[in-house]
């Protein structure tokens, strides 16, 4: 572009393989890693349509920032957002600038660093409870367990412990139905999103009892004055003493979109993670055993504590890397309010604007070796803010950052000092593409370890042996598909 002063959104690259009508959806919703990997040779921005409206994508780690940054111009919107916020209504992901900074002020007491040490303990005492239900031989649905695990955790930061069996189950299989639904919806045009489908009908169905389920566990809190020393607790009594409007506190609703919004969030993302970071430790086995010589080497035949974080550097570095190369927020929208320009390039406002994490994340020319598992190139220092944005940037940048890093962590040390994990068959595994990078289907073989000490007796008993290698029998709660609510 030689005349920036008069670049408008139509003279920004077109990505090839646009379809009439359709747009890029088809390479989307066939291969949408792939399709946006294709974009990468694009240095600052390239349009891409989404049926009939065209979208820019900013490919730029500078001009992504300034984006993140800008919240008040570029704000919460697009087709991810507005697909989300039918399930979780205006909470603190989704919710507009003009909403945000009040409801920030009121969630942040929930995550102060103050309260990570009691969160900890509920993660590793889950995590070592998780490891320890396993057989030697087992072979895992990898993200059904890590589900299962950090359901529960959640289940207890939020709540002060798990709620009823068939709440769970139901609250669980309703969450399958509405994120495996996210990303088609959010590929669909809106009169067909509307056709009463039986999945649409399904849909609407799951959406419907899992707000009147969370409507009532935030019913029967009200009704009790007891501060349960949780993540709900801290929400019911937050007070904002900046107001203006004299709404100090969350209102009923409020609460229910906050209560979505953390439920879901909590349970998925993690999950994700840890199960990403399990598979990479399984097909890089020296980073593997070099993290279990970590492990013995802190625990030293301790439990798990949160003080022990400060020690885990290597476990750190693997759920950083895991991170960089599985994002579970992989794309992210924002809506223009008003007329801005961006690189040079007048954008008007209702603009849609499209950001990747995983794009920036491999790029070549931003990572060495970008496609290759590396914890060690985080050695030198923390991540650079502009080419690293896994939580996205600014004052949108996900509020529970350092609770799910604090769980992941914990909850990988939990693991490896108790099982090695291989590869179940020689196919390379494939990420199931929806909202989120989902890891659906993968499954890992467990083998136990026997920690030897120095006069050669075993720091650890053995657990006994499975009768055969099937996957494990424990009951599911993954969600169907990957869709993140808490997104950035």
């Amino acid at each position: 572009m030689t005349d920036t002063s008069t670049a408008t959104a139509a003279s920004v690259p077109l990505a090839p393989r646009a379809l009439p009508l359709l747009g890029h959806a088809l390479p989307l919703l066939r291969d949408p890693l792939a399709f946006i990997m294709s974009l990468s040779g694009y240095r600052e921005m390239v349009r891409v349509r989404l049926g009939p409206s065209s979208a820019v994508m900013v490919c730029d780690p500078d001009l992504t920032r300034q984006v993140f940054l800008n919240d008040r111009v570029f704000d919460k919107g697009g087709p991810i957002y507005d697909r989300i916020r039918e399930v979780i209504g205006d909470g603190l992901s989704t919710c507009s600038y003009t909403l945000h900074r009040r409801q920030r002020r009121l969630c942040q007491p929930s995550f102060h660093p103050t309260r990570m040490p009691g969160y900890g303990a509920v993660f590793a005492r889950a995590a070592e409870l998780k490891a320890a239900s396993w057989r030697d031989g087992d072979v895992l649905d990898v993200t059904q367990e890590m589900m299962t695990l950090t359901t529960r955790a959640t289940m207890e930061t939020m709540f002060s412990g798990a709620l009823p069996a068939e709440t769970m189950r139901r609250s669980l299989a309703d969450t399958a139905t509405i994120v495996s639904a996210f990303f088609r919806r959010m590929m669909t045009p809106g009169v067909l999103r509307q056709l009463p489908t039986p999945q649409k009908r399904r849909y609407d169905r799951a959406r419907n009892r899992l707000s009147a389920t969370i409507a009532e566990i935030i019913a029967d809190r009200r009704a009790d004055p007891t501060d349960h020393a949780d993540l709900l607790s801290t929400l019911v009594g937050a007070v904002d003493e900046e107001s203006q409007d004299g709404q100090k506190q969350l209102s009923d609703a409020e609460l229910a979109d906050e209560a979505l919004t953390f439920f879901l969030g909590g349970m998925e993302t993690t999950a994700i993670t840890l199960a990403w970071a399990l598979h990479l430790l399984a097909t890089n086995p020296d980073v593997q055993h070099r993290l279990q010589v970590e492990t013995d080497g802190v625990l030293a035949g301790e439990k798990l504590d949160p003080a022990h974080l400060p020690s885990l550097g290597l476990a750190s570095r693997v759920v950083t890397e895991t991170l960089r190369l599985y994002p579970p927020a992989w794309m992210m929208t924002r809506t223009l309010r008003q007329d801005t320009e961006l690189g040079g390039v007048s954008l008007k406002s209702g603009s849609t604007i499209v950001l990747s994490p995983y794009l920036l994340h491999r790029r070549p020319d931003l990572y060495n070796e970008p496609d290759r598992f590396d914890p060690d190139r985080w050695l030198d220092g923390q991540p650079d803010r502009a080419t690293y944005i896994p939580f996205g940037a600014g004052a949108r940048k996900c509020i529970g950052d350092q609770f799910a890093l604090t769980e992941a962590i914990l909850a990988l040390t939990a693991i490896v000092a108790r099982w090695e994990l291989t590869p179940v068959g020689d196919q390379p595994f494939q990420p199931k593409v929806e909202t989120s990078l989902s890891s659906r289907g993968l499954n890992l073989r467990l083998s136990e370890r026997r920690t030897g000490g120095a006069d050669g007796t075993e720091l650890r008993a053995a657990a006994p042996k499975s009768t055969s290698a099937q996957p494990s029998t424990q009951p599911s709660t993954q969600p169907g598909g990957s869709a993140c609510p808490v997104q950035h």
